[in-house]
Parts: structure tokens; sequence; C-alpha cells
């Protein structure tokens, strides 16, 4: 069956995400979180795309984009293929890093833009990876309230105020603001292959086997744990194919 086109934004606006192919890791170190920045603003100009917010995760990305003189498919061609040869090289590895298509929903109305952005500040706070979005290093957040590196606030802040100081102290509150924000989102309660499991846990943890993680020091394999979570496995699979009980990892 072919695949259904996507749907076109009357705005230019789009909510998008990009995942590691198979819920790889496509970030292991600060550098590669640097790199894909890079990547994203050096192709600005070329693809004349805007952007709105962004929020880098270990194995997915979340975008807010205006689209420019190219369309969508091709500046994602453009960043993928940059920054997965440079990763490929720097890991000395070989194949796909991104999955093919990348998932993304229209932004039609200013209200629903101001949504998206606010819902992407606060992915790391909802995934329980920090206590205040400012505290996430790889989030557009900063640089609204402290130095822009790749994003075009001056849209987002005018919807807010026209008054820079009032529109900061507006934008700073309502990303702040607890919410029930619902958009675009990879199906976390997919139910898992007991493979799939195994395969992501050697794959985030660095092991022959995922039996090897019950002889991890605490903090790390706590770490380990609370990613499988986040990924939405249940703690019955996580207790099958690491051996560790399901107390413990309850308790995490």
């Amino acid at each position: 069956m072919p695949r259904r086109g996507r749907e076109k934004s009357s705005t230019g606006v789009y909510h998008v995400i990009l995942r590691g192919i198979n819920r790889q890791i496509i970030f292991e170190d600060d550098q590669d979180y640097e790199k894909l920045l890079e990547t994203i603003k050096d192709h600005k100009e070329k693809s004349g795309y805007e952007i709105y917010a962004y929020c880098l995760m270990s194995n997915h990305i979340h975008l807010l984009i205006k689209e420019g003189e190219e369309e969508l498919g091709r500046v994602f061609r453009r960043i993928g293929a940059t920054y997965v040869y440079w990763y490929n090289w720097k890991y000395n590895r070989r194949g796909h890093l991104f999955q093919d298509r990348f998932k993304s929903e229209v932004v039609e109305t200013d209200g629903y833009l101001l949504m998206v952005l606010r819902y992407i500040h606060q992915n790391p706070l909802k995934a329980g990876m920090v206590k205040k979005i400012q505290e996430y290093r790889w989030s557009s957040y900063k640089e609204y309230t402290e130095k822009t590196k790749v994003c075009d606030i001056d849209f987002p802040l005018n919807l807010f105020s026209k008054d820079r100081q009032k529109a900061l102290k507006l934008f700073k509150e309502f990303n702040e603001e607890i919410n029930r924000d619902q958009c675009l989102e990879y199906n976390t309660n997919m139910r898992w292959k007991e493979q799939e499991v195994i395969d992501f846990v050697k794959e985030i943890a660095g092991v022959e086997s995922p039996l090897d993680i019950s002889g991890f020091e605490k903090t790390k394999r706590n770490e380990v744990i609370k990613q499988c979570r986040e990924e939405g496995i249940s703690i019955r699979q996580i207790e099958r194919v690491t051996g560790i009980s399901f107390g413990v990892i309850r308790r995490v």
C-alpha cells in the first residue's frame, strides 16, 4: 500500500519528530548534541527554514520549524546526511541512523504554535529527566532566556508582546505552566517485543547481555532502568530480560 502524502500546513509551520532507527541512541555525548545543532544552523541559510523550538533527547528530536525555500523532506535529508556521515565516522559504524520518514503535524494557528513550543520545552521535564525546564541543556528554552544560537525567537516572542521584556516574562510563565498539552508524539505505550527490549538494553548499556546490568553499580544500573521505563517498556519486561527484581525496578 502506498504511503499517504503529508498534510500541508497553510502557515508553513510544522512540529516534527526525528527518531533513531529501531529506537537507537543518536547522541552518545555532548559533542554529538553540539554537532547536530551546528548542522541545523549551517543548513538554515541554504534551505531557508526557521526554527522556533527544539529539544534533543537521547534517541529522538523535536523541532518546531517553518518551511522555507525547500520542502521538509529535502531539508531533513540534508541534515540527516551531514550528521549521519559524521556520526558513522566518529563511531566507526555503517548504515542508517534515523528512521526513513520523519513524523510531522501541521501548526495552523498562533495558539497551537505556542502550545507546541511549550510541549517541546517540557519534554525532558515530563520524562522525569529534570525538575525544571531550564535545567535541560539540549532544548531551545535557554535560547529565549539567555543566548540565541539556532532559533528564530522574534516571531514566537511577539505573540506574547511587542515589548521584549514583557514578552520574556510572559514566555517564562507560559512555559512553566502545569498543563495537559497533547501534541504529536511517538506511541511509547506501544508493546515492545522481547527481542526489541534485549537489543535496546544492549545498545544503551553497551553490554553483551542484558543480564550484565545486574552487576552494574546502583546509579548506573538505575539509569538504564530509567531509560527503559521512559520508553514505555514494562517493569515485567525489564525484569525478564535483566534478571533484576520487580521491586527494585518499581522503586527507580
